[in-house]
């Protein structure tokens, strides 16, 4: 997590061009699942794991929430939010995930969108969210799918099939660092066998509630007709779970 590329100005650029950017939840292909997954934020402690431009930390003020804290290790994406996503009640701190002093039973709800493929001891971070949380407390979060990550170039092999793309899937079993390529950078993830991560999630005090591997909606793939190839391999897993 702690390399920071969206820091870098060239990089942080064609992030601000991309839907999820622009459009804020509206253009994000997994919102709808998402958002159906969320609970109900009334007078909620909310902590926002790797917030970005900060929509999850405005959707859940708007809903409800007694305050909201976004964490993000980028100047250039905290910059952002607070220019266009701190209504009353919003707060934001520049930090390293790995880094947060997590005070103990203080959050109702943690919720973290696509930051933890960044992360590459998921079981550390998942005790300190155990340990932030109060009893009963919800972890909702979202990030790639292993069978995105385990190859590590996120590359498709071929794209000329009629219909049927090739995607490689190697390595699943290897845990560990993985050299990818996105928006055209090399960008440095961690890969996470879908077992690591359940398991990461049980042995740090957690019921796992539901799981849910979102694909692009209809009116997405007629908006953005290359989503389409996203019908063939998940490139998204999220996960909702409770702490016992």
């Amino acid at each position: 997590m702690k390399e920071n590329r969206y820091d870098d100005q060239e990089f942080f650029e064609k992030y601000s061009h991309m839907s999820r950017s622009e459009k804020g939840l509206a253009g994000a292909g997994e919102w709808p699942v998402l958002q159906a997954m969320l609970p109900d934020f009334t007078q909620k402690q909310v902590l926002d794991l790797g917030c970005g431009y900060g929509w999850h930390c405005r959707y859940a003020m708007e809903r409800g929430a007694a305050s909201v804290l976004g964490i993000d290790l980028s100047e250039k994406m905290l910059d952002q939010a607070q220019k266009i996503n701190q209504p009353a009640g919003v707060e934001y701190l520049r930090c390293a995930l790995e880094d947060y002093a997590y005070p103990a039973e203080t959050y109702d709800i943690v919720i973290s969108s696509l930051t933890l493929h960044y992360i590459e001891d998921l079981s550390a971070l998942f005790r300190k969210v155990a340990q932030t949380l109060r009893t009963d407390g919800e972890f909702i979060f979202s990030m790639e799918h292993p069978i995105f990550t385990a190859e590590g170039s996120q590359q498709w092999l071929d794209q000329t099939s009629a219909g049927n793309p090739v995607w490689p899937v190697t390595r699943y079993f290897l845990d560990g660092r993985r050299d990818s390529i996105f928006l055209g950078a090399p960008v440095v993830k961690y890969h996470h066998s879908l077992t690591t991560i359940v398991q990461a999630l049980l042995s740090t005090g957690f019921e796992l509630e539901d799981i849910q591997e979102p694909q692009p909606t209809a009116e997405l793939i007629r908006e953005v007709p290359q989503m389409e190839e996203e019908l063939h391999r998940p490139m998204m897993i999220i996960f909702k779970a409770k702490k016992r």
